[in-house]
């Protein structure tokens, strides 16, 4: 879609915030009204419209498609939408190790023994770790109260924390993120070592740092919609 409006501004609306552009509300892709809960997020994305100079493109407007995927494809069921990221507690990236080489594994216990130690300590759960593929099942109590805790979790912020869980592989990442524990640019740090190992060991690669990137820039813009909420 091509850039037809001139004006974009942000108003009050029941029950929160909402774009105009050219005092035409904002719709998602459902045809539903783009209200979000705080004026703050509401400005951030009115800002992705203002950027806008020719024709729409979704990749730069991250906010925007985050607060769609709100309102679209979490609150008409919001539990079960919660229930599909919880099983990402049953297999934790921070659970998984490599074998070696060991330089790699100090990496891997500096950054996740941090955020499983978290873990622990909030939820009074605890972890199977192992080392390779292999499956190794959790605790049913640490799998049901990680399960609670994203569920518990309101359309707007289980609408971040979706792209969060599924870039990183880890639950916990996005929970200690959420819960402001570790900021995004440690979770990020945490949840990338493999990727940076690779790309030490092999060199530049320039597809591989391209994806790597893509990626840091979703789990940073999921983030940030986080911190606009509040």
């Amino acid at each position: 879609m091509k850039r037809f409006w001139k004006d974009v501004s942000v108003e009050p609306a029941s029950p929160g915030w909402t774009i105009r552009l050219d005092q035409r509300p904002v719709k998602t892709p459902a045809r539903a009204a783009l209200i979000v809960p705080t004026e703050t997020l509401a400005k951030a994305i009115a800002g992705e419209w203002r950027s806008v100079e020719d024709e729409i493109n979704p990749r730069a407007m991250p906010l925007t498609g985050i607060a769609n995927a709100a309102i679209d494809r979490v609150a008409p069921d919001r539990q079960a939408f919660g229930n599909g990221l919880a099983r990402y507690a049953e297999a934790d990236l921070a659970c998984y190790r490599a074998d070696g080489p060991r330089p790699l594994v100090d990496r891997q216990e500096q950054q996740w023994d941090k955020l499983l130690g978290w873990a622990r300590r909030r939820y009074d759960v605890d972890f199977a770790t192992t080392t390779g593929l292999k499956h190794v099942a959790q605790p049913p109590a640490t799998v049901e109260r990680l399960g609670h805790a994203i569920v518990a979790v309101d359309s707007f912020r289980l609408a971040a924390m979706s792209p969060m869980v599924t870039i990183s592989g880890s639950l916990i990442a996005a929970l200690a993120v959420l819960e402001k524990a570790i900021s995004p640019k440690q979770a990020w740090e945490a949840i990338s070592v493999d990727e940076r190992w690779q790309l030490e060991q092999w060199g530049a690669d320039a597809e591989a740092e391209a994806a790597l990137e893509n990626r840091r820039r979703d789990f940073m813009a999921a983030a940030r919609f986080l911190d606009l909420l509040d």
